[in-house]
């Protein structure tokens, strides 16, 4: 079970997620739905460990994983918008290496790695190069990674983008597959897609939960689409998000939001090297006329 209390994360002044709860079981998959700059990839590179929250608690199985010791004991399977692939690897090798990555014993990561080519439909471009698959077959691959060891929660960030209409329909089944064992957390711009794959949706407005609720349940209760119910709720947070205090950064993704106080002791180090830089071209170029 994943039990997220209070979670909150700050850059500066600028509150990205504000005081989210929510809850997932295995054998769900939630949908985490919100408009460009809501908070959607930071609660999910929260999730993951790749940033640490401000505040509050993430529970998954009894352990907290907002503290560091806790990271090491459970494995989470994370599939970016654009997977993070080696090239020049062919696709057995990645694989072999993320199962290696993630843990999986020697003894078992051979059929481990055979497993997921097959199941995630890559087994005929297993000996290709990565960078000479289409896209459809390279975001099998970012799958198949954050799939590989079997880990407790999956969390799929916009795994349809880019793909053609039959990817989409295979893309779908395969995350379908993963509901029995697993809990996976879904986000997707594609509400029809929520609609059909999803158990439970959160949508989150200017970092805030605004709705939480049983996917079957929200569209009876609301009687309209999942898209009406979406924009009526975060109606205004672009808006919102676009003229936010004059900030650096516009968007929960770019972490470094620089404070206005720091920029002229910032100018003033770059001028002391500009400085240093241009002292060391002259010395250099005496050095050669001698």
């Amino acid at each position: 079970m994943l039990k997220v209390e209070k979670l909150t994360k700050r850059y500066g002044k600028r509150t990205v997620v504000d005081s989210l709860d929510f809850t997932g079981n295995k054998g769900e998959i939630l949908g985490l739905l919100g408009p460009n700059g809501a908070g959607k990839s930071t609660t999910m590179n929260m999730l993951t460990g790749y940033i640490a929250p401000s505040s509050g608690s993430i529970i998954l199985d009894d352990k907290d994983l907002t503290l560091p010791k806790n990271r090491k004991k459970v494995l989470i399977g994370y599939m970016p918008e654009i997977p993070p692939l080696y090239n020049d690897m062919t696709v057995a090798e990645f694989m072999k290496f993320d199962a290696e990555l993630k843990g999986v014993k020697r003894a078992c990561r051979k059929d481990a790695v055979s497993e997921t080519i097959e199941r995630c439909g890559v087994a005929d471009v297993e000996k290709r190069l990565i960078k000479n698959l289409s896209k459809g077959y390279r975001q099998r691959v970012g799958f198949a990674s954050a799939i590989i060891g079997d880990p407790e929660l999956i969390i799929l960030d916009e795994p349809t983008a880019g793909l053609d209409p039959r990817q989409i329909v295979n893309m779908r089944e395969m995350i379908l597959s993963l509901k029995k064992d697993h809990l996976v957390i879904l986000s997707s711009h594609i509400l029809s897609e929520v609609e059909e794959v999803c158990d439970h949706v959160l949508i989150i407005s200017k970092g805030r939960l605004v709705l939480s609720d049983n996917t079957e349940h929200l569209l009876e209760e609301h009687d309209e689409s999942l898209e009406d119910v979406f924009l009526e709720l975060t109606e205004g947070d672009e808006e919102a998000t676009v003229t936010d205090e004059g900030q650096a950064s516009r968007y929960e993704d770019e972490e470094d939001i620089i404070d206005e106080d720091n920029i002229e002791e910032l100018e003033k180090d770059v001028t002391e090297l500009d400085h240093a830089s241009t002292d060391t071209d002259v010395q250099e170029g005496e050095g050669k006329d001698r």
